[in-house]
């Protein structure tokens, strides 16, 4: 029998999914992904860090959308 995810695991992994999602849907700019969640940019900033979540480097997220 396989352990299972906790609901820790579960919630971090839904939160960095939207944070991704609200960061490619804005450009990589974290103040209007921010907005976007309805979140301040330092608390996106802070949910970014605790999740492993790096800040793109300028120039990748177009990178990453073409390729």
């Amino acid at each position: 029998m396989g352990s299972r995810p906790t609901l820790k695991d579960l919630v971090d992994a839904y939160e960095r999914h939207v944070i991704e999602d609200a960061l490619q849907a804005a450009s990589g700019n974290q103040r209007r992904a921010a907005q976007a969640l309805g979140v301040l940019p330092t608390t996106l900033h802070e949910k970014m860090k605790r999740l492993g979540l790096r800040r793109a480097e300028p120039g990748m997220v177009a990178m990453a959308l073409a390729g």
